[in-house]
């Protein structure tokens, strides 16, 4: 069975029609929330046939069963969905715990073109590898496309809009780099095919950099550029996990260049993702609490693990104790990378401050308590190493946009990453199509940055990162672009310009060993689980919004026994003969 025989045998199988009453009110997108994924190749000839959507059978009787959300992001939301689709659960009996203002965790998409738009972050979903994902929203129905999925309108969108960068990599004199060469020597090549053969069993703790110790030439090809800057990884992240994303994305190495692999959202993640969901569950009752925080969880004494109590602050500082009866179900986010993420403006820095990351802080609170929770200590305790910042430009017209797009040659939308590989700040943007947000006027138009070495000065603005304005981080790229006798005209149409520093942002990358990381659904565990980009998947790749669906899939699966529905598994690219082949000519180039 083909790829994309296997989509339409789960869109059929899976999809099915929600109720039309389901609540349409939309979240005010004044608030700033949190910024963070495919199975199946979708014809393009797919994009004409539209979901059949029929009735969930009737709620099964759980006997009053409630099911507690810790976090309420995508992994939170999925979940909620799985136990409604799957589960035939009671919407009433699930509780989704948020301690932000709104929904979303990492995906997230807001503002307003008085003040500015802003994204923490942009994820780039993947058409491939994302097989949990679509399986999911091809049951999701699309808030603009009637009839339609969140499945179908993504790759609908997509397909319309394909990606192929043209200016992947600039140097320091604002000139297109030619990075059809990976750049590889013969050292680099045998450490990488080590590294594909390594059993991951021998790789605890260990960096990328320590790896490639002896060829240092290797952090200077145009592969470990695109690589690092598509990613974010860093010489010193996990090593674990740059093995994992070569054998998972191992056909993404033939296009890394032209990054033709990415898949974008008709919108932010935000609007695409998590409105559609939260929808969803709204229309099935799901009962949502902001400003909710989570502080401690207690759990039943004795051997094995049963969750017994949550423990709850409100925004007044008031805290409230959630007794768990013995058929309840607490699922827990056991980590957040936009943890201490704060936003600046045109005129003031985004300050960095790493001292209380929440979810890290509860996580340690609760592996304290039992054994087999994992251990936070290597993934929140080095905030220098883990953080870098992202920037959001909103203009009046399009002044700014249309020499970027002149500069690249790609229209909005089609050209993914654009690195400035001499940058001390190791700066990359994005354009995305327009416009990205739901409310931007069709007069605005914004796009997305962000630079990994906060600590250092910049080339143009000697000042480290961390320390800039919106203004600021705005002049040092025009002067990477080289057009600084051009500033003062297009700063005159900055709206506003948003830096966003996150301590945390590479976390989930950090060293680390096979045992810091904790089982969805650690053993012993009678009531408990764990999802997010902190839990152990095997073979599966962190930092994607994957992830998190596969996490809440394999947690709600387990706790509620579902046998007659599989999980997608992790698609074997490592072991296909052609892509494999095709991997080995990329690195010779």
């Amino acid at each position: 069975m083909n790829r994309k025989q296997q989509l339409n045998k789960y869109l059929k199988k899976h999809t099915k029609k929600q109720p039309k009453n389901y609540t349409g009110a939309l979240l005010a997108l004044g608030a700033i929330t949190t910024a963070t994924a495919t199975a199946v190749v979708l014809s393009k000839k797919k994009n004409s046939s539209k979901s059949k959507h029929v009735s969930l059978p009737q709620y099964i009787d759980h006997n009053e069963q409630q099911v507690y959300f810790v976090g309420g992001g995508l992994a939170s939301l999925a979940g909620a969905a799985y136990l409604i689709r799957d589960c035939h659960f009671q919407g009433s009996n699930i509780h989704i715990l948020e301690g932000m203002k709104i929904l979303g965790g990492s995906n997230d998409g807001a503002g307003n073109v008085t003040n500015g738009f802003v994204c923490r972050g942009g994820r780039m979903l993947n058409e491939e590898t994302y097989e949990n994902f679509w399986e999911l929203f091809a049951s999701i129905p699309s808030l603009d496309m009637p009839n339609m999925s969140v499945t179908e309108e993504i790759l609908n969108f997509d397909h319309l809009h394909p990606t192929h960068a043209q200016a992947r990599l600039i140097d320091k004199d604002g000139v297109i780099q030619d990075v059809t060469s990976m750049g590889f020597n013969t050292q680099d090549r045998a450490l990488l095919g080590k590294l594909m053969i390594t059993p991951e069993e021998k790789l605890d703790d260990m960096t990328i950099e320590e790896w490639f110790t002896s060829s240092p030439h290797f952090f200077t090809t145009n592969f470990w550029y695109m690589w690092q800057t598509t990613f974010a990884f860093q010489k010193w992240s996990s090593l674990f996990e740059f093995k994992r994303y070569m054998e998972r994305m191992i056909f993404e190495f033939s296009r890394i260049e032209t990054l033709e692999g990415v898949t974008r959202t008709p919108y932010n993640q935000y609007d695409s993702v998590i409105l559609p969901l939260r929808t969803y569950l709204e229309g099935y009752g799901v009962n949502f609490r902001t400003d909710a925080t989570v502080i401690d969880i207690d759990f039943k004494d004795g051997h094995g693990i049963t969750a017994s109590a949550i423990h709850v602050q409100n925004a007044e500082g008031e805290e409230e104790v959630i007794t768990l009866n013995a058929q309840d179900l607490c699922i827990m986010t056991n980590g957040c990378m936009t943890d201490s993420a704060t936003l600046g403006d045109l005129h003031t820095p985004a300050i960095y401050d790493p001292s209380h990351p929440i979810s890290g802080e509860l996580w340690a609170k609760v592996a304290a308590k039992k054994e087999g929770l994992g251990n936070p200590e290597p993934f929140f305790g080095y905030p220098d190493e883990t953080n870098w910042e992202s920037f959001t430009v909103t203009c009046k017209g399009n002044k700014l946009l249309k020499k970027i797009e002149q500069f690249s040659g790609n229209i909005p939308g089609s050209g993914a990453l654009m690195t400035f590989k001499e940058s001390n700040w190791l700066m990359s943007i994005v354009v995305a199509a327009q416009p990205h947000f739901k409310n931007q006027p069709a007069d605005t138009t914004i796009f997305w940055g962000y630079g990994l070495f906060t600590d250092k000065v910049g080339n143009y603005v000697k000042k480290p990162m961390r320390d800039c304005t919106g203004e600021e981080l705005l002049t040092e790229l025009i002067h990477h672009f080289h057009w600084e006798d051009e500033l003062d005209g297009l700063m005159e149409d900055v709206v506003n310009v948003i830096p966003c520093m996150m301590p945390y942002i590479d976390s989930q990358f950090q060293p680390r060993k096979m045992s810091d990381r904790p089982k969805v659904v650690p053993e012993g565990s009678t009531n408990f689980a764990m999802i997010s980009q902190f839990v152990e998947i095997p073979e599966d790749m962190v930092f994607t919004e994957e992830y998190s669906v596969r996490a809440a899939r394999m947690a709600i699966y387990k706790l509620m026994g579902v046998k007659n529905k599989q999980i997608c598994p992790v698609t074997p690219f490592k072991k296909d003969k052609k892509v494999l082949l095709q991997a080995l000519k990329t690195s010779y180039r």
